[in-house]
């Protein structure tokens, strides 16, 4: 499969970098030719130099017969004007990055059909949202649903404390419907087995029927009490998506941002919260304005070293939770590391998107997961898939990968190795990312 992607900009070079790891054919435009000799330079796809939406560089054949085009410039209209004449062009399916959030919401029809834009991606809409999900749900790090709310999965960190720490596995007294599924220790992507033990400082992925993980959350001795008073630090596009989110959840949002403008903005948009024109880092006023009160305190400035100096700031001041947004992966777990509670790549949320997108067939959705070292997926068998009919200890899957969760007739189940597989079926699978390549052929259709 061959997959153009215009614009090297942070976003596009995070998608090509992903998309060339998975051994697709990718294609890079981009004008700036600095740009595009980073890429060159760095991955292994093939560069073009050029300007994507000139008829000359569409008429291209290694552009005009792409199966996918993934405009990501910095402009909205750019990357409207290249989708529509991509698809005149030939290309079959085209994605457009577009923040705006007016031609987002309110176009939505007329980009989808008039201008045959198929995956409209918003990094930071993206990004507001997974906040808002995980800080309903306090004490995880991670949460996911899958197969429409009937798989949920719930990623927490051991402290010292926790009684599932230094207990073989199999001896674990965990509901029945949740299942152990993955670990990070040190980094390192873990699928553990029976005699296997938790230790301090592991993240650990529960997976399981969404009644069971909900009421398994509160079994964590780190659970935060229930949050109540949020601080926003930033008021970006992120910023304005997020805050009326979380005041729609019932929470009192209080922002902070020292562009006058941005704060008209944001203020018009809110109803009970309160939004603050000032210096983020003014210590002083993080004081007064009562960062030691705040459940949670988000840093989502477009500074990602700014981000990282307000969250160890408000941890010192007192906050008990503290979230970041960055935009460079590779920060992720270094900010980890220094004590932030929840870094989150606006890229890696995209780009997930955009691997859901690109693999199609019945994969319904794909998370990345600790910087994109492992993968989620939800998977729905079709008819002819070479599962079809066997039971899972007669799939000879890599140890690399896991089949953590199945939807059957409409009920969730954790599996195990006499479980059948069956047409229709929807399938969640933990696997590393190198070996996506490997272990999909086995639940793809042979025709």
């Amino acid at each position: 499969m061959r997959i153009v992607i215009v614009g090297a900009g942070k976003l596009g070079y995070s998608i090509a970098q992903l998309l060339a790891e998975d051994q697709y054919d990718v294609v890079v435009v981009e004008i700036d030719e600095k740009r595009r000799e980073v890429v060159k330079n760095s991955l292994d796809v093939l560069t073009i130099g050029g300007n994507g939406c000139s008829p000359n560089t569409l008429d291209d054949p290694d552009i005009r017969d792409a199966d996918v085009l993934i405009a990501s410039t910095d402009s909205d209209e750019v990357n409207m004007v290249t989708c529509m004449m991509a698809k005149n062009y030939g290309v079959k399916h085209t994605v457009a990055r577009i923040r705006n959030t007016e031609y987002a919401l309110t176009a939505k029809d007329l980009l989808n059909q008039g201008m045959n834009i198929d995956l409209i991606l918003n990094p930071e809409r993206i990004t507001a949202t997974e906040i808002n999900h995980i800080l309903m749900t306090p004490s995880a790090l991670d949460v996911d649903d899958f197969a429409e709310g009937k798989v949920r999965m719930f990623e927490a960190r051991m402290s010292d404390a926790s009684p599932y720490v230094g207990v073989p596995l199999k001896d674990l007294e965990i509901p029945k419907q949740i299942l152990i599924a993955m670990l990070f220790r040190r980094h390192k992507m873990i699928i553990p087995h029976g005699d296997d033990m938790l230790e301090p400082g592991d993240n650990v992925y529960f997976v399981g029927q969404q009644s069971a993980i909900k009421e398994f959350e509160e079994t964590f001795v780190n659970t935060y009490e229930k949050i109540e008073r949020v601080m926003i630090i930033g008021a970006g596009r992120t910023g304005r998506f997020l805050a009326p989110m979380l005041e729609e959840q019932g929470l009192f949002v209080k922002v902070i941002e020292k562009n006058k403008d941005r704060c008209q903005l944001i203020a018009q948009k809110l109803e009970n919260g309160i939004v603050l024109c000032g210096d983020g880092t003014d210590i002083d006023l993080l004081t007064e304005e009562g960062i030691a009160e705040a459940d949670v305190v988000i840093c989502i400035t477009e500074d990602d070293k700014l981000n990282l100096l307000l969250a160890l700031m408000a941890k010192h001041l007192g906050a008990k939770k503290t979230i970041v947004r960055v935009a460079r992966n590779e920060y992720v777990e270094l900010m980890e590391k220094v004590g932030v509670d929840i870094v989150l790549s606006s890229r890696l949320l995209s780009s997930g998107e955009v691997l859901r997108f690109v693999r199609k067939g019945g994969i319904v959705s794909v998370s990345l997961l600790e910087g994109a070292k492992a993968e989620a997926l939800e998977i729905i068998l079709p008819d002819d898939c070479e599962v079809i009919g066997k039971s899972l200890k007669d799939i000879k899957l890599p140890r690399a990968c896991l089949v953590c969760a199945v939807v059957h007739d409409n009920e969730a189940v954790v599996p195990n190795g006499n479980t059948v597989l069956y047409a229709g079926d929807r399938i969640i699978i933990f696997v590393k990312s190198e070996f996506v390549k490997r272990v999909m052929p086995f639940f793809e259709s042979r025709g």
